[in-house]
């Protein structure tokens, strides 16, 4: 056992991109488990995503049914009922963060580029998808305050506490957007309700401008 570690924080993990087995989601949850315990941790922050959720046009709380719609999500939804089912009353806390969008590391900062184009869906109402985004600093605030306060336990959304339009963003970052038409199987909205997250960190409404993620993408070295 290594003396004074405090937490393992776990970001490690296989997304569709990789090419990998999705199922080593799980396989790696369990080895960052095993290490934590291994040193003597506190706290092990294992990394989930909002797509265990089914998109809604309201808020999703961590108390709603997972339902994910994705090979990803349902890989994630298994990483989380393989921590449970592996934790025991000793050893230490399990921390599950349900992330939404990290600004510049999603698919739209990936195709975002200062002065360049990119290709929006524009729905029947004028808007463009919003989804629930953070900002890096922000992620590593959050992950400080669950580490650090001891009653910290379990599932987090953790987002900031409003949605942002994609469109938003990319005027932030300095693009021309070109729209097109929504089809039926777009997702107008995906909204992390994130009041667990405040009673213990509460970010503030200006977390999800859209300067502010542009800012927090560049200052975490994602983008551009």
């Amino acid at each position: 056992m290594i003396e004074d570690v405090a937490a393992v924080i776990a970001f490690w993990g296989v997304t569709p991109r990789s090419g990998c087995n999705l199922d080593d989601n799980s396989r790696l949850a369990l080895a960052a488990l095993d290490l934590g315990k291994s040193m003597g941790a506190g706290v092990v922050v294992h990394c989930s995503s909002a797509a265990v959720y089914r998109p809604g046009t309201s808020p999703v709380s961590e108390a709603d049914p997972a339902c994910p719609g994705s090979d990803y999500g349902r890989a994630k939804l298994a990483m989380e009922k393989a921590i449970e089912e592996s934790a025991s009353g000793e050893g230490p806390r399990n921390i599950i963060l349900r992330i939404g969008n990290v600004a510049g590391a999603d698919s739209l900062f990936a195709n975002l580029r200062p002065g360049g184009r990119i290709t929006l869906d524009r729905f029947p109402d004028g808007s463009s998808p919003a989804r629930s985004y953070i900002a890096p600093p922000d992620l590593v605030r959050v992950i400080e305050a669950l580490v650090e306060d001891v009653t910290a336990e379990g599932t987090y959304n953790v987002a900031a506490p409003l949605p942002t339009e994609m469109g938003e963003i990319a005027r932030a970052a300095g693009c021309t957007i070109d729209w097109r038409v929504a089809p039926e199987t777009a997702v107008p909205k995906v909204w992390l309700d994130t009041s667990r997250l405040s009673r213990i960190l509460a970010l503030p409404s200006g977390a999800a401008a859209a300067d502010h993620l542009v800012k927090g993408a560049q200052a975490g070295g994602t983008w551009p």
